[in-house]
């Protein structure tokens, strides 16, 4: 039998070419098994006829055969080594013919991780919205914190974080979220997640069952989308208006939800502040119908003017509601820290779950994180973030008025990092987009944020990571996008705003 093959050049791609003799030997002759090139029954050469053949010591033949009678591969008995006796490989198709009914494929589920519009950018570009200063992290203080957390770690640090998060964080979380947001709560009822993304996931599966309806805002955060669908719920779209969540009598009667996702301090992506009498009327409806309310706070942290306004959590006693948090913006990112306050009537039933359903992890930054908290750095960077932010906001307001005259129509500029731009009609916000992205900006479509019959038409205008010193020709870019200018700066004779 020629084997001469085994060792042959040419590798196929899958075979590092560093791979030692051995290795190559076994990996050449299990694939040349599995294809049916070496049928099964095959018997194949003695171990020393082999690598005298081959030119290689008789070690590296044995370790070859060994491991594959080891993984049924081969069989070695008195009568020498053979290929053993394995399932028929079906046929392979060709590309023309048509593809087995039940061919492999993902779940029917996982289209609702696969739409398109949630490409997310390779690199933070000017206007990218929920990005924040890097620049400005505290690194000294939080560098600090870690050296101490990591001084101060033992052996159980090492492992799985404790169930519901660290108990430290937890405390020190809870009397952040009392003193800055009025939450009345303790410790107990908090549990720490990887983000918010894990936070909707967790709710998705321990609030609601398989097939139970979902509400969420439309336009609104398309990742919360994921996790629902992901969760086999069915996502029933309600439209925002002025003051936030507006569901009609309809949605009550023929889309009665299990769970109802709000962002209700600085609605994504329109900025828009849900009203009080809007927030006490969700409560009270969701409580008779036995719905939970996921409240999402994004970025009130990040208030402009005056306090920001109560969280829903809280308002009432008793009321359906889990509030959600994370620290991706305030903090930074990969960071992947999050948390979901619990109703005390849950919160040990729900962090019990949680434990069984994942298994915590970044000990060490949790002990830092709470370390942060306590020392007031968290606090002070808050403060600091949030005068930044609103200088770049007031100059990125006044640069747009600018090149697009003070009929421009702004919104969002309450809290958070990002300003929404509203479009006449003649200009699609999608066209823009792309434009946008060929001058280097990362501005987003408010449409694709939408779903029909929802029709909204305007830029998402992220300046968390926009210096003030790029706020002009930031503009500058985008106003060729839009079409207001040429790429000269000269404006063009037909007015659009």
């Amino acid at each position: 039998m020629e084997l001469d093959w085994l060792l042959a050049p040419p590798l196929p791609q899958t075979f590092p070419h560093s791979l030692p003799r051995q290795q190559m030997l076994y990996r050449r002759l299990r694939d040349a098994i599995l294809s049916g090139r070496l049928a099964s029954g095959t018997r194949l050469p003695a171990s020393r006829v082999l690598a005298a053949s081959l030119k290689i010591a008789r070690n590296t033949v044995l370790f070859a055969y060994e491991q594959l009678v080891a993984e049924g591969c081969l069989v070695a008995d008195r009568q020498g080594t053979r290929v053993a006796a394995l399932p028929a490989r079906p046929a392979v198709r060709s590309a023309t013919e048509d593809a087995p009914a039940a061919r492999q494929r993902l779940s029917a589920r996982a289209a609702a991780a696969l739409q398109p519009e949630l490409a997310r950018e390779v690199a933070a570009l000017p206007f990218s919205p929920g990005v924040p200063d890097f620049g400005a992290f505290p690194f000294r203080s939080w560098r600090a914190c870690l050296e101490r957390a990591w001084r101060d770690a033992g052996w159980r640090q090492l492992g799985y974080a404790a169930h519901g998060g660290d108990p430290a964080l937890r405390e020190a979380l809870a009397g952040h979220l009392t003193s800055v947001r009025g939450l009345s709560m303790d410790a107990a009822q908090i549990v720490i997640t990887s983000g918010t993304q894990a936070a909707l996931d967790l709710c998705a599966r321990l609030l609601g069952d398989h097939g139970d309806t979902v509400w969420a805002e439309n336009p609104g955060y398309l990742a919360a989308r994921v996790a629902f669908g992901l969760a086999g719920l069915q996502v029933h779209d309600v439209p925002v208006d002025a003051e936030g969540l507006s569901p009609c009598e309809d949605d009550w009667r023929h889309h009665p939800p299990r769970l109802i996702m709000i962002t209700p301090s600085h609605q994504y992506p329109t900025g828009r502040v849900m009203s009080l009498p809007r927030r006490l009327a969700l409560i009270e409806r969701a409580r008779r119908s036995g719905a939970w309310i996921i409240e999402d706070d994004y970025d009130s942290e990040f208030r402009r003017t005056g306090p920001a306004p109560p969280a829903l959590f809280g308002l009432q006693a008793d009321a359906p509601v889990v509030y959600v948090g994370t620290f991706s913006k305030t903090l930074y990112p990969g960071l992947r820290l999050g948390y979901i306050v619990l109703p005390q009537a849950i919160a040990a039933d729900f962090a019990r779950a949680t434990a069984q359903a994942t298994r915590a992890g970044q000990g060490i930054e949790q002990r830092a994180l709470a370390d942060f908290i306590r020392r007031g750095h968290y606090t002070t960077h808050l403060r600091r973030m949030r005068a930044r932010y609103a200088a770049r906001q007031a100059a990125l307001r006044a640069a747009l008025r600018e090149a697009f005259g003070p009929r421009v129509e702004l919104s969002g500029g309450e809290a958070g990092l990002h300003l929404v731009m509203w479009l006449p009609s003649e200009i699609r916000d999608t066209e823009v987009v792309k434009r946008a992205a060929e001058l280097g900006l990362g501005v987003r479509a408010l449409g694709s944020y939408a779903r029909a019959p929802m029709m909204c038409n305007g830029l998402v205008l992220g300046y968390g990571n926009l210096e003030e010193g790029m706020v002009s020709e930031g503009v500058r870019r985008l106003a060729v996008a839009v079409g207001r200018r040429d790429s000269d700066g000269r404006g063009v004779e037909r007015r659009v705003f």
